[in-house]
This record gives C-alpha cells, sequence and structure tokens, in this order.
C-alpha cells in the first residue's frame, strides 16, 4: 500500500464559481442590491420591506402568510417587515372580513407614494440589466427561471 488516493474514488470536486445555486444566488444579491440602494437612501428601506411593499403594490389585501408565499420570505422575515413597516405607517393590517382569525395587509398612503416612485426605478433597473439580451433571450432566460423555479418546488417537497 502507498497511501495514495486514487483520484477515481473521490467524490467529484466543487468549484463553488461553477455551482448554480452559488451563482444564482450572486446574480440576485447584485441585481438586487442596484435598486436597493436607492430605496434605502431615499427612504430607509430593508430589500425584506421593499419586496413586502412591492407586493403589496397592486393594491390588494393579502394576508401575511400570502406575503410569505409571494416574496419566498421565511414567516419571521415577513413579519419583522410588517413590524417595521406598520411601526411607520406605510402599511395598516385589518381583521379579514371572511375570517375573524387573520389580518389582511395593504399599503397607506404613504405606502403607496412610496411604491409608485419605486417601482419605476427598479423597472428601469430591470430593463439596464437586460440591455444585453435580445427580446427573444430576455423571454428565454424567463421561462427558463420559471422551469428551475418549478424544479425547485418540486424538490422541496421532495417530490422526486
Amino acid at each position: 500500500m502507498t497511501g495514495r488516493v486514487d483520484r477515481a474514488d473521490l467524490p467529484p470536486a466543487l468549484t463553488l464559481s461553477d455551482y448554480l445555486p452559488y451563482r444564482l444566488s450572486v446574480v440576485s444579491n447584485k441585481a438586487s442590491g442596484l435598486i436597493a440602494r436607492a430605496y434605502q437612501a431615499r427612504f430607509g428601506l430593508t430589500i425584506w420591506e421593499w419586496r413586502v411593499i412591492a407586493v403589496l403594490g397592486s393594491g390588494e389585501a393579502i394576508t401575511a402568510q400570502a406575503i410569505c408565499e409571494a416574496t419566498a420570505m421565511d414567516k419571521v422575515t415577513v413579519s419583522r417587515a410588517l413590524r417595521a413597516l406598520a411601526e411607520r405607517s406605510l402599511v395598516v393590517r385589518r381583521t379579514s372580513p371572511t375570517d375573524k382569525r387573520a389580518s389582511l395587509v395593504s399599503l397607506t398612503g404613504d405606502g403607496r407614494a412610496i411604491y409608485e416612485e419605486i417601482a419605476p426605478l427598479a423597472l428601469e433597473w430591470e430593463r439596464s440589466l437586460l440591455a444585453g439580451f435580445s427580446s427573444e433571450e430576455a423571454d428565454q432566460l424567463s421561462r427558463l427561471l420559471e422551469r428551475l423555479e418549478a424544479q425547485a418546488d418540486v424538490l422541496g417537497r421532495g417530490e422526486l
């Protein structure tokens, strides 16, 4: 015995810079950070608070659970964001007329004003990010991301 390990017996090496979850995280952090600087400086919002405002920007009052589902954020993060936004009078909670145990969250006038100011900036950043892509490539990227998200959902439910 020479004490040497045959490379064929080793698991494949992981190169972080080539690892898809890592690459997606890096791109997500960079893309989110672009617009985040603008709304953090101007409005003092965290990324999580902005995501809640963005979801509520549709105008529909929804539950905290629906916000969790729409943003893929956990309950604790959504709860903290809602508390901070409520303290600043940017969101309001009301008891659901159909389920007295649930509360519905919506933007206040001040919250809506922030949404209406940030949303166009966010869309402009998105356009800038996609400027190097043809419309067909941007559409394909969107479809591929949808498929990747669906596959992650399947794996998350243990359906493989």
